[in-house]
């Protein structure tokens, strides 16, 4: 039985005292409450907490430390003896879940215990003690007697909150000194129990009712220990021996009134619930009471209801029950079923014990490998002691490794795996991998296997992190070999390749763990077709990613080097990694980028393979992926797809082309091809290229490239690549070089105006005063002003730009006061001049 609970009972509580309609006159001592739902309840006299400023409450605070242990201290200590053990599951948790399996949507009935409608008690002061002894017997004679409403059609919370009004009237009764009252609610109860119609919700309604019985088991235990408590509180481990006449006479009155009850179901479960009750009368009294009870429960005809009976009875009793299956032997359903039930910590700490009752078991009843699963099960989750480890690993094997059916073998065998990769180290995996493969191999019994397989490669991956030990493993790849089947296979690849990315910590290159996911990532690569989804490769294409970026082998380039060239073999299909081994290595980038189908893809290689190539001082293989990208420039498409829609290339080939040109200030012009023969080559494409209708994009980046050829003229370059001779070294500032870089700077701004003009005409005034600000801007920063030419035209643009309407009072007034700045600096007196006259304009 439940474990007992004491309430904190309290002399100067109030007692609530109401009264009920009667048959046959007034009666002392009859009370009844009435409750039409859990919220609007009066508060339990018995759980209610009180603030200690009354002189009793005061008396024992100041009096706590000479005074006995207190009956709630008594209670910890009982609940303490009957706990058994840490490992064992609380019933609080077992019943959230019972509450949440077991569910209904079906409509359901109850019949509700309104009172007995005989006697009504004005007070309990104005009662004589002999007439409420008398009163009390009266009613113990009418005891099943009273009337009842039946509730039809209620939904399954309803009923719920039906069962919760009755618990409450239990306790409020009970509270009151309504005791007969409290034990008709218990019987109406327990009736309940006989009623399987919506057998999918019975559990629940077990667990529930069973509430109202332990409650009451609860209280009338606490009634009779209070009897024993004067003068001082029985010890725990009291006997029958020290209880007093008194108590032993209300124990068994209360026995006696329970067998007269009729019916079979409820005097069996009120006697069940008071079975804690039998010590204060013997001292074998529950030992003698179990076996009565258990027969009494032959009597039920219903075979669930006769089974939950059961339940209740034997509940907290697990150590005796494992007890009765090692005398009586061949108790495997029983065994099992107690496997299934109880907490995985409980099991383990006792996986021995279990193993020894179930080598019991006769094999022809209930077949030893299912057991061995149940047991599998909870080791799974939780340890048994260490030393047992080993023993237990190898009697379960014994029997695993025995059984002939493939799919049966293959169920116990993947719930073992676990506890294997839990506790022991490749050399145990490895065998019973052995042994999987021995058992499904034959007749390609692994074909009807496959999620079972499955489950036995992620159990392994999710205690085996160490790629090196996992492939040395002998029979890991052969175990791989059992997929046959392509999705599957895929799949299980997928895992694997998941966890090394997780999990890998340090670049490797350790042959074994190389030549396997090699083959691991060629399945993966191999499955993609026509059919295969982007999202699909992508995610592919990521995992391989993952295992070349880890792949390193130092300084050691050829081995590198050999490495990315299998690479681009084996997983020529999938473009993201022909892009990730092009970023690993440029020896092959110049043959490998025209193969991919993205165009900005190819521009951006080229672009990084040079810059690479540069840093790397070789030279010639840095001009022939530039040109190669100035040759590829034609062939962007003026609009592209990006995930599945249509979008302006515009914009990402503008990108592309000042990236372009600021990577362009430091390689040297070739020796045969003349002064800037990139930039001009750049500049030609723009010309030529078939820009959107109505586009500025080809005099933007004319705009943008004035900065480079402005940097290209100075002595010092901004930046430079170490042992690499740019054109600043190469020329020298040669008058030549500066006169074919101001010739390119005239022609460029002569395109400029030129385009600004035809704007003028087609009176598109915004796009003309936002490029004239544009080219202000770029003559400001980086044009030699003190050419009165250049100030004049860097004026001009300024004026165009607010006659149009472009810049607004804020840019002005910021760029003003930049120009300022500037003009205070040394050499930059011509820029007061000019400040001069823009404030003008910006007045006017």
């Amino acid at each position: 039985v439940a474990p007992v609970e004491f309430s904190d009972y309290h002399p100067l509580k109030s007692i609530t005292v109401t009264d009920s309609k009667s048959r046959r006159g007034a009666r002392k001592g009859s009370t009844s409450s009435s409750s039409s739902s859990s919220s609007s309840v009066a508060p339990d006299p018995l759980s209610s907490m009180l603030d200690g400023t009354d002189p009793l409450s005061m008396f024992a605070a100041a009096s706590a430390s000479e005074s006995p242990p207190t009956l709630s201290q008594s209670r910890k200590r009982r609940e303490k003896e009957d706990e058994v053990g840490v490992d064992f599951e609380p019933w609080s948790s077992k019943r959230g879940e019972i509450l949440a399996r077991f569910t209904t949507t079906e409509k359901l009935s109850i019949n509700l215990f309104m009172g007995s409608e005989k006697g009504k008690a004005p007070s309990l002061a104005s009662s004589a003690v002999s007439e409420k002894v008398r009163t009390r017997l009266e009613e113990l004679d009418d005891l099943e007697e009273g009337s009842q409403r039946e509730l039809l059609n209620l939904s399954q919370q309803d009923y719920v909150n039906r069962i919760e009004e009755l618990n409450q009237s239990l306790k409020e009764a009970w509270a009151s000194d309504q005791k007969v009252k409290a034990l008709k609610i218990v019987i109406q109860c327990s009736k309940l129990l006989s009623d399987t119609a919506v057998i999918q919700f019975y559990p629940s309604k077990f667990v529930l009712i069973t509430d109202i019985l332990d409650t009451f088991g609860r209280l009338v235990y606490e009634r009779i220990w209070s009897m024993c408590s004067d003068p001082r509180p029985l010890p725990d481990s009291f006997t029958a021996d020290e209880v007093n006449d008194t108590a032993k006479e209300t124990c068994l009155n209360w026995f006696f009134k329970i067998a007269s009850i009729r019916e079979l179901i409820p005097r069996l479960y009120v006697e069940v619930a008071l079975l804690k009750c039998n010590r204060f009368l013997t001292k074998c009294g529950i030992q003698e009471t179990v076996p009565r009870l258990t027969a009494m429960i032959r009597g039920i005809g219903d075979p669930l209801v006769a089974v939950y009976a059961r339940a209740y009875l034997c509940r907290a009793l697990l150590t005796e029950m494992m007890e009765r299956c090692k005398k009586l032997g061949n108790n495997a359903l029983l065994l099992n079923s107690v496997m299934w039930a109880f907490r995985a910590e409980f099991i383990a700490t006792r996986a021995t014990d279990f193993i020894g009752m179930i080598k019991d078991c006769d094999e022809a009843g209930f077949p030893q490998h299912l057991l061995f699963g149940s047991l599998g099960r909870s080791l799974a989750c939780a340890d048994p002691p260490e030393a047992e480890r080993l023993p237990i690993l190898n009697e379960a094997w014994k029997v695993i490794t025995k059984v002939r059916s493939p799919q049966d073998y293959i169920n116990c065998a993947e719930i073992w795996v676990e506890f294997t990769c839990r506790h022991f180290t490749k050399r145990e995996v490895n065998t019973v991998l052995s042994d999987i493969i021995k058992h499904m191999t034959p007749d390609r019994a692994f074909e009807d296997a496959y999620p079972q397989l499955q489950s036995v490669i992620r159990k392994i991956l999710t205690y085996f992190h160490d790629f090196s030990v996992l492939f040395s493993m002998e029979r890991f790849l052969p175990f791989m070999d059992m997929f046959q089947k392509d999705s599957v296979r895929v799949g299980v690849c997928l895992s694997i390749m998941d966890v090394f990315i997780k999990h890998q910590q340090e670049p490797t290159r350790d042959p074994v763990i190389l030549n396997a996911l090699l083959h691991v990532c060629k399945t993966m690569h191999d499955s993609v077709n026509a059919l295969t989804l982007e999202d699909e490769k992508r995610s592919l294409a990521l995992l391989i990613n993952g295992f070349i970026r880890m792949v390193s082998f130092g300084r050691d380039f050829e081995q590198q080097l050999s490495f990315c060239v299998e690479a681009r073999a084996t997983f020529c299909n999938l473009e993201p990694v022909l892009v990730q081994l092009i970023h690993a290595c440029a020896a092959y980038s110049f043959i490998t980028i025209p193969s991919l189908t993205s165009i900005f893809s190819r521009l951006n290689l080229y672009l990084l393979s040079g810059q690479v190539a540069l840093a790397n001082q070789c030279l010639s293989q840095a001009d022939a992926f530039l040109k190669a990208a100035v040759s590829v420039l034609p062939e962007v498409p003026r609009s592209i797809s990006i995930e599945g829609k249509l979008r302006s290339s515009e914009g990402f080939l503008l990108d592309f082309i000042n990236n372009f040109l600021s990577a362009l200030l430091v390689v040297p012009d070739h020796p045969e091809a003349g002064v800037l023969f990139l930039v001009r080559g750049l500049l030609n494409m723009v010309q030529d290229y078939t820009w959107e209708d109505n586009s500025d994009a080809k005099v933007h980046v004319y705009i943008s490239a004035l900065p480079l050829l402005a940097a290209m003229s100075q002595e010092s370059y901004l930046y430079s690549i170490p042992k690499v001779d740019s054109n600043e070294t190469l020329y020298g500032g040669d008058p030549k070089f500066l006169a074919e870089i101001n010739k390119l700077c005239e022609t460029l701004i002569g395109q400029v105006l030129d385009h600004l003009k035809t704007l003028g005409r087609d009176e598109s005034v915004h796009r003309q005063g936002s490029l004239a600000f544009s080219l202000f801007g770029c003559l400001l920063a980086h044009g030699d002003l003190r050419n009165n030419k250049l100030n004049q035209l860097a004026v001009n643009l300024w004026n165009l730009s607010h006659k149009q309407g472009y810049c607004n009072t804020r840019t002005s007034v910021r760029t003003l006061e930049f120009i300022k700045h500037q003009a205070q600096q040394p050499d930059m007196a011509h820029l007061s001049d000019m400040l001069h006259r823009l404030t003008l304009q910006s007045r006017t």
